[in-house]
């Protein structure tokens, strides 16, 4: 990794190891242990914000330039030497702990939540790049469940062999779909690869075969994806997922320059939209969180709490 470019990724609150995985706290994880709020995995889910490892195995390697992605583009590197996953889980552990250790004398946070946020239970594979790519996943997912951890994986869907090759599953996989055709797909997810789009439609031709949650996650743009129910249906027909989350896109990061505030969707809007795919796919909207412009589809007897769904250890 070029060193100035490392350099601005810890002035901006990354910690990394390896040259390829980093953790970052997340908003919601401060939040929570200061003032009470939370984020809406933790409503939806059951998952605690203030003990979620939020982190990625493979920093800068994605198959996309996404218009709404928050991170860095144009600095991709290779990777010469893999972190095994023990040492990487262990060191991401560490640097989180370094990243809270000044709330300890906050009068705000208790100690439990400080002591429970200092031993993450929860691991949000999800922070930047594309976490399939990194070679050694399976393993890094047993390491997770053999200490209690529950796993959460988003990927952008065109790795579809990798991610069929898992022999350990997360216990909840998103696949990001971010268009609902391919001309709207090339405009803005700016694919690197050529046929991006048709890597996507074998992981969603696939998805339904795999012995875990899924959830589709359409990110909604105004002016760029936001609309096409009828085409996103169809596609969410196909992958046939446990649960639907259409979120809109939030104005953060590097997105800021190449996005505007007006591309943000109201909640009100993604609300529509959610009826509407809803009423097509026969799914009902069972949970919802303004200030994060989400809802989530699906059966409304359905458990959603991972912990107790997929009986992870404690």
């Amino acid at each position: 990794m070029d060193e100035s470019y490392k350099s601005l990724l810890i002035k901006q609150q990354y910690r990394i190891h390896n040259d390829h995985s980093a953790v970052k706290l997340c908003h919601w994880m401060k939040e929570s242990m200061i003032h009470g709020r939370h984020c809406y995995k933790q409503d939806f889910y059951g998952i605690e914000s203030h003990r979620c490892l939020q982190m990625t195995p493979a920093f800068n390697e994605c198959s996309h330039r996404c218009t709404f992605c928050w991170r860095i583009q144009e600095k991709d590197f290779e990777v010469k030497e893999w972190a095994e996953p023990k040492d990487m889980l262990d060191a991401l552990i560490g640097h989180q702990r370094q990243l809270i250790s000044g709330f300890k004398g906050d009068p705000r946070c208790s100690k439990r939540m400080f002591d429970e946020a200092s031993n993450p239970n929860q691991v949000a594979i999800s922070l930047a790049g594309e976490p399939i790519t990194y070679p050694y996943l399976s393993d890094f997912l047993k390491e997770c469940h053999s200490r209690g951890m529950t796993t959460f994986l988003v990927t952008n869907g065109t790795y579809p062999d990798q991610l069929l090759n898992l022999d350990v599953l997360p216990m909840q996989t998103y696949v990001t779909v971010a268009a609902p055709n391919e001309e709207i797909y090339r405009r803005v997810c700016r694919p690197k690869i050529g046929d991006g789009w048709d890597r996507i439609m074998r992981t969603l031709e696939h998805l339904p075969s795999l012995d875990t949650r899924t959830v589709i996650r359409h990110t909604l743009v105004k002016g760029q994806n936001f609309g096409w129910v009828e085409e996103y249906a169809k596609l969410d027909g196909i992958a046939s997922p446990d649960l639907i989350e259409p979120k809109g896109y939030v104005f953060v990061g590097a997105s800021r320059q190449r996005l505007s505030l007006d591309s943000m969707p109201s909640f009100h809007e993604i609300m529509d939209f959610s009826k509407q795919l809803g009423s097509i796919l026969g799914m009902d909207i069972i949970k919802e969180r303004e200030d994060s412009r989400v809802l989530l589809l699906g059966r409304s007897d359905m458990d959603l709490n991972v912990r107790d769904s997929r009986q992870c250890p404690q």
